[in-house]
């Protein structure tokens, strides 16, 4: 294996499990610190902490189904896509350096509440951002991890077609 390969694979390692720390140990201080329900205002009020449990995926979806049903939905499908990327940016040598951050990005965040739905049996959620009468629902850091990754795979694919329309174009 070169050394570009080794170097690579490190970076991509390293991705991920940056991301993963970083989510893992902000909840764990919010599972310690902070009161259930409770609120913890802060930026003039424009972000706020307030730790809630939840069993569902993005903004609660998904929390009533039954146990088997909410388990295949938001454990086994997420992690076989979770594998299905790693391998992607395994096996993709090519692929562009922005794409890869952001396929790292997502990976790192899935596995951060993939990790809380196995051991905890939910997701702990706890920052909340309201801005300009604009505001978000309760949301963590892993899910930050996922939407960062998910914005620079969306700028890797517009820069890839505005590189294409330019080279048409000439």
């Amino acid at each position: 294996m070169t050394s570009k390969k080794i170097t690579r694979l490190l970076i991509i390692f390293s991705i991920i499990v940056i991301n993963i720390g970083c989510d893992q140990v902000t909840k764990s201080i919010v599972r310690k610190e902070v009161v259930p329900y409770s609120t913890i205002h802060m930026l003039s009020n424009h972000l706020t902490l307030t730790k809630v449990e939840n069993a569902g995926a993005f903004l609660s979806a998904g929390d009533h189904l039954s146990g088997q049903l909410r388990f295949i939905i938001l454990t086994l499908l997420p992690v076989i896509a979770m594998i299905a990327g790693i391998i992607y940016i395994f096996t993709k040598q090519n692929l562009h350096l922005i794409t890869t951050m952001g396929i790292c990005f997502v990976i790192g965040g899935g596995i951060g509440n993939i990790f809380d739905r196995v051991i905890y049996g939910s997701v702990t959620d706890f920052l909340h951002i309201s801005v300009a009468g604009m505001q978000t629902g309760i949301f963590n850091m892993a899910d930050v991890s996922i939407m960062t990754g998910a914005a620079l795979i969306f700028l890797s694919s517009l820069l890839k077609s505005n590189k294409s329309s330019t080279i048409k174009a000439a």
